[in-house]
């Protein structure tokens, strides 16, 4: 095996996949930029990620290779990027591919000058000519020979790109929320009415679309929610075995995914799919267990799969694993046979499994394998002993690897949903689960004495990567659900802090945020307003910032998210499928201009809730406040006396010596009780 190379101390397990490499490859960094001006050679910059199975193609079939190794360290400087560690150089090298391309994707090879600047850029290439691509070592061959005969031809260009890439998406801001009607109609003119969801193959979950839709819970809105829910519920795209969901379907109608599993969709859609279940009614009672049973399975394969040892949640798990051959395949621990089914249930349960799960002779996937699907409405008893019997004979397969990285914002994300789910399914354990979680990023990633935030850790120690805007505000929302539920200002004080550090570092002139720092290699600072697979970092921002402003009552943090949300409003006026959360937070100040502001709710109990007494009515009155209160609320629960939450605990008491809860909205408060069948009157009275 060669001398590990410079990957070897790093803490992405997707760079250490390469430290065995003959490839000398640098990670990102100044180190690099310095080495190639010194040699006067381009930059090979790779991005990809652990869980990309092409990424391993290429790797394996490139990378590995002695000769195509020796000849990068001939004649470039290669760099090797996890997009995951670093989303800031992904974004802006992938704007450059796009437009050099018309295309993008993962793996990413981008060819820099030493002076940073791109002249030319691709996707996967083979080791061998095939589909139109030419072979890689012949894209080397090419760019090393350009680079030594036409050096000044492609400085030249490579200046011209990037001035032109400097040009490219120019924000501009709006003083006009855009209307609820006009939006949610172009919406809908993507809407797939038969298998839902948006859009063609390939279909990602539309996690933060479904935030925004079901904000107002009118009829048509919340149709495509259900309907969008059910149907990614019942294919393969989600993971009936184990739970949660893959990252995305290759087919329309959900039922073959791209296996991988990551963290920050799982997160999201905890969040959707429990937004999804208070929004439907009690009649519709199997399409609600659907949307319950998410809800309860994924937070278990999140507990179960991805908890690291130090408390926090891992990023991902591979699509690709080895079959009883020894042969690495993607998607191979997930899939049934017939026979497979049989063997592991019996003849009785196996044929009912095949029903109920569409598994066939033909296969929906690879030969005789298929995926499962939920179809009908099977009794959920059996389906649930069916479930576990099958879920023991798969855990005797080889597991996908597990990318054990963990990052600042995709952990915000999950605390936040995870508290969102405690507090409306009454499951303290899922609280506790939040608040370890907390407690670990904020160990490993954060050191306010020395005002440092890192994105990633691994084991429990800091990688050198700066947090971007996303870190600062999906944790800072995290932190601030946490002290809601809690009462523990100790973390509405660190999102506070998070809030500033932000404003601080992020601030664009026109009041919006760019995504990054000033500073470092990059040839342009990264700025996207779109909601892709994760929030953008305008819209973290701007909705830590109202949780955050609410619950602390200021002021000036609420006017931060305003200015911040003009920039988005274009953007939610003419593209919002890519604006889930931006769209979200239009349609709640929409709301609020109506009459229907966001509530700040105050649960008082005399005494903290871990030894409550009337443990009972405190979770009926707290859970009554999170499954009702409309989107955009603040909900505080704490002992009287409360104090780090501005003056929202002043001079209100546990009434009666029972718990107690308060609701304002606006400027307009409501009288007090202690009943959680009168809290919908408060909640949702236009005034």
């Amino acid at each position: 095996m060669p001398v590990p190379n410079r990957l070897a101390e790093s803490t992405s397990p997707y760079l250490q996949q390469h430290a065995h490499q003959e490839v000398e490859w640098f990670p990102w960094g100044p180190e690099a930029f310095a080495a190639a001006r010194e040699r006067d050679v381009p930059l090979l910059v790779s991005t990809g990620y652990a869980a990309c199975h092409w990424c391993h193609v290429m790797a394996h079939e490139s990378f590995d290779d002695h000769a195509t190794a020796e000849y990068m360290n001939q004649h470039f400087v290669s760099v090797k990027v996890d997009r995951e560690e670093h989303p800031d150089v992904d974004a802006v090298l992938m704007n450059a591919t796009q437009a050099l391309t018309g295309q993008g994707g993962w793996p990413m090879t981008v060819f820099l000058t030493p002076a940073g600047e791109p002249f030319f850029a691709g996707t996967y290439f083979p080791p061998e000519p095939a589909n139109g691509l030419p072979a890689f070592t012949e894209v080397l061959q090419a760019l090393a020979g350009a680079w030594s005969e036409r050096r000044d031809e492609v400085v030249s260009s490579a200046s011209q790109i990037t001035a032109q890439l400097r040009d490219l998406n120019p924000v501009d801001t709006s003083d006009k929320v855009p209307g609820a009607r006009e939006t949610l109609e172009l919406l809908g003119k993507d809407f797939d009415m038969i298998h839902g969801g948006f859009g063609t193959a390939p279909k990602f979950p539309p996690a933060m679309v479904l935030d925004a839709l079901l904000v107002k819970g009118d009829p048509t809105s919340l149709d495509i929610a259900q309907l969008t829910c059910e149907m990614m519920a019942r294919g393969g795209l989600f993971d009936r075995v184990g739970g949660g969901f893959h990252r995305y379907a290759v087919d329309p109608g959900w039922v073959v995914p791209h296996f991988e599993k990551m963290l920050y969709d799982n997160a999201l859609l905890v969040g959707a799919y429990l937004r999804c279940w208070r929004r439907t009614a009690d009649h519709d009672g199997y399409k609600r267990e659907i949307f319950e049973n998410v809800v309860y399975s994924t937070v278990e394969w999140m507990e179960r799969e991805l908890r690291t040892e130090q408390g926090a949640f891992a990023s991902s798990l591979d699509a690709d694993s080895s079959d009883i051959r020894g042969m690495v395949a993607e998607g191979i621990f997930y899939v049934w046979s017939p026979e497979l089914l049989v063997d592991a249930l019996g003849e009785v349960d196996g044929g009912w499994a095949r029903q109920v799960f569409h598994v066939h002779d033909n296969g929906t996937f690879m030969g005789p394998l298929s995926t499962l699907q939920l179809h009908g409405s099977p009794d959920q008893g059996r389906l649930t002993s069916v479930i576990d019997t099958l879920r023991v004979e798969r855990d005797k397969r080889f597991r996908p690897m597990r990318d054990d990285k963990v990052v600042a914002s995709w952990n915000g994300l999950a605390i936040d949903s995870l508290v969102n789910a405690a507090m409306t399914f009454g499951e303290s354990s899922w609280l506790e689960l939040a608040r370890q979680t907390a407690e670990a990023v904020w160990a490993f990633h954060v050191d306010e004495a020395a005002d440092t935030f890192v994105r990633t850790s691994r084991d429990g120690v800091a990688g050198n990567t700066p947090a971007v805007a996303e870190d600062h505000g999906n944790l800072a929302l995290g932190l601030a659900r946490l002290a809601g539920a809690t009462g523990d200002a100790t973390w509405l004080r660190r999102a506070v802090w998070l809030m500033r550090r932000a404003d601080r570092l992020f601030s664009a002139p026109d009041g919006g945020f760019f995504d990054a720092a000033e500073g470092g290699e990059l040839f342009n600072r990264p700025r996207d307003l779109t909601d892709s697979s994760t929030p953008s970092g305008t819209s973290s921002l701007v909705a830590a910032l109202r949780l955050v402003g609410l619950m602390a009552s200021d002021k000036e943090l609420l006017a931060r998210a305003d200015s911040a949300a003009r920039t988005t409003w274009p953007l939610v006026a003419s593209q919002p499928r890519f604006a889930g959360w931006s769209l979200a937070d239009a349609l709640v100040l929409d709301e609020a201009r109506r009459g229907l502001k966001p509530a700040q709710v105050v649960i008082v109990t005399d005494e903290s809730i871990a030894d409550a007494d009337d443990e009972q009515v405190i979770d009926r009155l707290a859970t009554a406040a999170w499954r009702m209160a409309p989107a955009g609320s603040a909900i505080i629960v704490g002992p009287v006396g409360t104090t780090g939450f501005g003056d929202l605990f002043e001079e209100r008491t546990a009434r009666e010596g029972a718990t107690t809860a308060y609701v304002c909205r606006g400027q307009v408060c409501f009288e007090p009780t202690n009943d959680y069948t009168e809290l919908k009157t408060p909640l949702w009275s236009r005034c």
